[in-house]
């Protein structure tokens, strides 16, 4: 039996849990579906831009269907819905309910507070991993359907790596969540960490002397490995589990020791 807690935050959010899993499949679906369409374009369109700018963006392959992949799904736009839809689920955890006013309510369950916030960040992970693992779910259909050339292990290896995107987001929204009590910086922070992180990561494939900087950005973790086209990498999946588990327990720690409501 899941915990009362899970429970109803699961039926807190299943609206939104809902609603953003039906976007997030619509989105693969149809981008991915647009792949035949494309190719008689393609060409055109990846010699129409730099190669710089076409690095910039992670879409330097249009012509094969990883690179299509890549470009469509991966690289921007996917990484971007499913991290939106993580935070947004994340807030409601500690957040939401502490600045609405109505943490003391919840805390009134006959469960530490350790427990609580465990149990919260337990529902809305789960919840988010769900709407994350939605897009590799969908395109180990919808490859082998429309004849794209990628091993499915690939396609799995892809999804894998957004799922451990969206696990670290969760963390560092769920920790900025625990010690802060407010909506506002949750959506601050989260947001601002995304683009700068992501902005190393393309930024340092273009411009001489600041490689380094794709260390300290999760999406060289997740996509910097071009798992479409080498597959499974499982060190850079774990760097972004560990970074997701450790801020969360962090915020865990913090949450129990910080007045609610001060």
């Amino acid at each position: 039996m899941l915990p009362a807690l899970v429970r109803k935050t699961w039926r807190d959010d299943r609206r939104a849990l809902f609603g953003w899993a039906a976007g997030v499949t619509v989105f693969t679906a149809v981008y991915s579906g647009f792949y035949a369409s494309f190719q008689g374009t393609a060409e055109f369109k990846q010699e129409a831009l730099p190669r710089e700018v076409l690095e910039f963006l992670g879409v330097a392959d249009l012509l094969s269907p990883a690179g299509y992949l890549q470009a469509s799904v991966f690289s921007l736009l996917g990484p971007l819905l499913v991290i939106m839809c993580a935070v947004t689920l994340t807030v409601r955890t500690i957040a939401g309910p502490e600045e609405d006013g109505g943490m003391e309510l919840l805390l009134a369950n006959p469960v530490s507070r350790v427990a609580f916030a465990g149990q919260r960040l337990a529902a809305s992970g789960a919840a988010a991993t769900l709407v994350a693992a939605l897009p590799g779910l969908v395109l180990l259909v919808v490859v082998p359907v429309i004849g794209m050339d990628i091993p499915l292990s690939h396609v799995a290896a892809a999804g894998a790596g957004l799922v451990a995107l969206v696990w670290c987001f969760t963390g560092i929204a769920f920790l900025a969540g625990a010690v802060t009590g407010r909506r506002g910086p949750v959506l601050a922070v989260t947001g601002a960490i995304a683009v700068a992180t992501y902005m190393a990561h393309a930024l340092s494939g273009v411009v001489d002397g600041i490689g380094w900087m794709r260390w300290l950005s999760p999406f060289h973790y997740f996509i910097g490995t071009d798992p479409l086209h080498t597959g499974w990498h499982p060190v850079e999946l774990l760097v972004l589990v560990a970074a997701g588990a450790l801020t969360a327990a962090a915020g865990v720690l913090l949450f129990d020791r910080r007045d609610v409501g001060v």
